[in-house]
């Protein structure tokens, strides 16, 4: 056997034993959670024991087609359309007072709010049939690609269902662990959950005070800037297309840096105001669109700018139905 042939074989193998030291089992997973949290082995040997695999989750849970991706015309229309609108304007109304509240508060509009858990949720109607802990147990030790993450969420979700008094077989959510009305993950209710009522509970799941609530507090912890822009369309160079698309997608240029890179905008925000590029693809080319701090903050909810735009002409819809 040549050099060349031993030093692939020793790569493989060693490629191998650190894949497989990254493997972690649910056996190891009790045992950090009752070494770290004082949790039972017993109790949550007897827990995870009845959650279920389900294999649904996994195919639901895999990437799209390449080239299958939805244009943002017909992305637009799913959660842009008469039904969630009008569902917004009587979300807005059966809740003005607490919205009224939250904006006060937090500095989020209550468009904004009403806006993400119409497209959510549909305000509360379709908050996922999954059990939590189904989604979490599947996800975390039968999905490899994203194990870590979801070995994470089902950390933090044993710790709320303690924490919470809540029942952990009981809860329910979407596929991957998402719950309620405003379909936080585990660590983000930990996190940013809030008793917006008063009663002495954080109640994602069918009280809306505390949604509304968690939904604003979210935001405002991400970053919102009160009274601050959102997105704006705007115009390129077309010699700069292609490097303008190639920044990273965060607000992290400032005006003036992007007009010099061939940005057209003629708004009023000062040039040391930061910025990002957005492109959407329409029925008639690509628009394009500036979008600021909160468009990114919108992001945190979701890592994709058609939902982003989604929930920001939503939000504009409804305002205007009222």
């Amino acid at each position: 056997m040549n050099k060349i042939k031993l030093f692939v074989l020793i790569g493989i193998l060693l490629s191998s034993v650190v894949l497989q030291a990254k493997v972690v089992t649910e056996e190891n997973f009790i045992n950090d959670m009752v070494y770290k949290h004082g949790f039972s082995k017993t109790y949550l040997t007897k827990l995870l024991g009845k959650a279920k695999v389900k294999s649904d989750i996994i195919k639901l849970m895999s990437p799209r087609p390449s080239g299958k991706k939805r244009p943002w015309h017909k992305y637009r229309k799913i959660f842009v359309n008469p039904k969630k609108i009008k569902g917004g304007v009587k979300f807005w109304n059966n809740n003005a007072k607490t919205l009224q509240r939250a904006e006060a508060i937090f500095g989020v509009p209550a468009k904004i709010i009403v806006a993400i858990i119409g497209v959510e949720t549909i305000y509360g109607k379709n908050t996922g049939s999954f059990r939590v802990i189904d989604a979490l147990k599947t996800l975390a030790f039968h999905l490899p690609r994203r194990a870590d993450f979801f070995r994470g969420e089902l950390e933090d979700y044993l710790i709320l269902t303690r924490e919470e008094r809540l029942k952990p077989l009981h809860q329910t959510g979407s596929y991957a662990g998402a719950m309620g009305i405003g379909q936080f993950m585990p660590s983000s209710f930990r996190k940013y959950a809030v008793d917006f009522d008063g009663d002495g509970k954080r109640n994602i799941w069918t009280n809306n005070a505390d949604v509304i609530g968690s939904v604003a507090n979210y935001f405002k912890q991400h970053g919102w800037q009160t009274g601050e822009p959102v997105i704006t369309a705007t115009k390129i160079r077309s010699y700069a297309i292609k490097k303008l698309l190639a920044l990273d997608f965060a607000p992290k240029y400032t005006l003036h840096q992007l007009k010099q890179w061939g940005l057209q905008y003629f708004g009023e925000e000062p040039n040391h105001t930061n910025g990002m590029v957005v492109d959407l693809k329409t029925k008639i080319g690509t628009a394009y669109w500036l979008g600021f701090k909160n468009y990114y903050v919108i992001t945190r909810y979701n890592h994709s700018k058609h939902y982003a735009m989604a929930v920001y002409h939503l939000a504009q819809e409804i305002e205007n139905a009222k």
